[in-house]
């Protein structure tokens, strides 16, 4: 039968098959005629020593035995055409998660989104590069698949508490991604690749019967006795269903005003903010690899940092190696960065969102907004962005030592940031509580990670959408609205998930909720 080993092997070993078989043939001593195939379960580096090593968990097939291929299959899905209809408000990944786990469960999902499909949102991603215009349903976070699909794609999430990891990653390998997501310590489709799968999951739902409606932003909530009735939509459509999976992203301030306005209950929550970090590719490599060049079997370097200044975790957030930092304002009038890389990881910089938490206390000067008040310290902070670098979409920037000594830089290089920027002092940009702990933070990061803090890494501000500035608070059992019968607040904007994994199953357990109370 096959054997399962644990190994550490060199990278050049772990990338060539036939150096891998020598390897395993002499570890259990055996002719490597003998090894027929080997299948990779997981892979993930090792850093943390000069000689960097390969962790690999495989399954070892032997001569004459069956080589069992990993089957990732979609599920038996059934036509629901004729189904109850249940309203999915976002086509990020929460809502089309729930769509697919509502068609798989006999409903009939009818997914509206604000934005355009994915060919569409192209254009209007150029406008805000080239042309600094901002379209408030199509950029960087609205459109088909969310913020996610143009803005890097990866599928890690830190908590294994949320549910199946494993069904969601195997549901995209089935829907066309590389099948190195199951494998991979930290799984990344690329923004160049998940165009295409967000395309064919939207096939699937019209396939069996959902729908998929574009340029439809949600504009009221029917309510009757506190209970669903049905949505309102921009175009003045209404569409009537007694259920509503509201996915709609952290960006959605619209909704958050909406609910607000119609006293369904939110509250403000926490959440993070900071800078965005760019650094040359290959110093991150130095640094992380110990060495001058990486080398071909060697992937661009990664890092994670985390510290506590004042009483406050400062850390990196979204790294993204090998990438580029994107323009991702949703409204005229405010600069916001974030950053994605391609499936290669090709590029010559490394950048990362570096953020410090904030509390509630934090938003005291905006208690009049009562539960959008961080909402509105966080478009503060923007919209300031904005007129500071010179009201287009270029951003202020500074050089990292720079900042530390607060110092306006003299002189910027270009960036991967298409837009442009302009050196601004960042205590311009920030409360100074906030100015004050990234400073120290920065240096702190530079006595721990040499050759981290340089002026040869330039930060853009702001990193302000790490996470929803409001929470729609649901019960823990039914998953439904705490006021609203038949509302299931869902993903990042409702405050329940962060990134594309955590958002996917949040999306599937509230349709799961969802389908309990119709099949009762």
């Amino acid at each position: 039968m096959p054997k399962e080993l644990l190994i550490q092997v060199s990278p050049e070993i772990a990338a060539n098959n036939a150096l891998l078989k020598e390897h395993i043939a002499k570890m259990i001593s055996v002719p490597v005629s003998e090894i027929a195939h080997v299948t990779i379960l997981k892979r993930s580096i090792d850093a943390r020593q000069k000689a960097i090593k390969v962790n690999l968990k495989m399954l070892i097939f032997f001569e004459g035995e069956t080589v069992e291929a990993l089957k990732t299959e979609l599920p038996d899905y059934k036509n629901v055409s004729n189904a109850t209809e249940v309203i999915v408000v976002g086509a990020g990944p929460a809502g089309l998660f729930a769509a697919l786990q509502l068609i798989e469960l006999g409903l009939k999902p009818i997914v509206i989104e604000r934005g355009k499909d994915v060919r569409g949102r192209r254009r209007d991603l150029k406008a805000i590069n080239l042309e600094y215009i901002v379209n408030e349903d199509s950029n960087y976070c609205f459109g088909e698949g969310g913020a996610g699909t143009y803005s890097d794609g990866k599928l890690y999430t830190r908590s294994k508490k949320r549910g199946d990891v494993d069904r969601i990653l195997n549901l995209f390998v089935a829907f066309g991604a590389s099948p190195d997501i199951l494998i991979e310590a930290h799984p990344h489709i690329g923004t160049n690749k998940l165009p295409k799968i967000i395309e064919d999951i939207r096939e699937k739902i019209i396939e069996f019967g959902g729908k998929v409606l574009f340029d439809k932003r949600l504009t009221d909530i029917i309510l009757k006795n506190n209970e669903v009735q049905g949505i309102v939509t921009n175009t003045g459509e209404t569409i009537t269903a007694s259920k509503i999976i509201l996915a709609t992203g952290h960006s959605a301030r619209d909704i958050f005003e909406l609910l607000d306005r119609k006293k369904i209950f939110i509250e403000a929550k926490p959440f993070a903010l900071g800078v965005r970090a760019e650094h040359p590719q290959e110093l991150i490599d130095k640094i992380q690899y110990s060495c001058d060049y990486r080398g071909e079997y060697l992937p661009p370097a990664a890092y994670s940092i985390v510290k506590q200044v004042n009483g406050r975790g400062m850390y990196s957030f979204c790294m993204c190696p090998g990438g580029v930092i994107a323009p991702c304002a949703t409204s005229p009038g405010e600069v916001v960065t974030n950053g994605w890389s391609p499936s290669k990881r090709d590029q010559a910089t490394a950048n990362s969102g570096i953020v410090v938490e904030l509390k509630l206390e934090d938003f005291k000067p905006f208690a009049k907004f009562g539960a959008l008040a961080g909402m509105e310290f966080q478009k503060s902070i923007e919209q300031k962005s904005w007129h500071l670098a010179g009201q287009t979409q270029k951003v202020p920037a500074q050089r990292m030592v720079d900042f530390t000594q607060s110092k306006t830089s003299s002189d910027i290089p270009k960036t991967s940031y298409v837009p442009g920027t302009t050196p601004v002092e960042m205590g311009q940009v920030f409360p100074g509580f906030l100015t004050q702990i990234m400073r120290e933070g920065f240096s702190e990061f530079g006595k721990s990670v040499r050759g981290y803090l340089t002026n040869d890494a330039i930060l853009h501000a702001p990193e302000s959408r790490t996470s929803s500035p409001v929470r729609i608070p649901r019960d823990v059992v039914t998953y439904e609205h705490v006021q609203i019968k038949g509302l299931y607040p869902c993903g990042e904007g409702a405050g329940y998930a962060g990134g594309i994994i955590s958002a996917a199953i949040d999306g599937e357990k509230c349709a799961l909720k969802c389908a309990e109370t119709i099949k009762k």
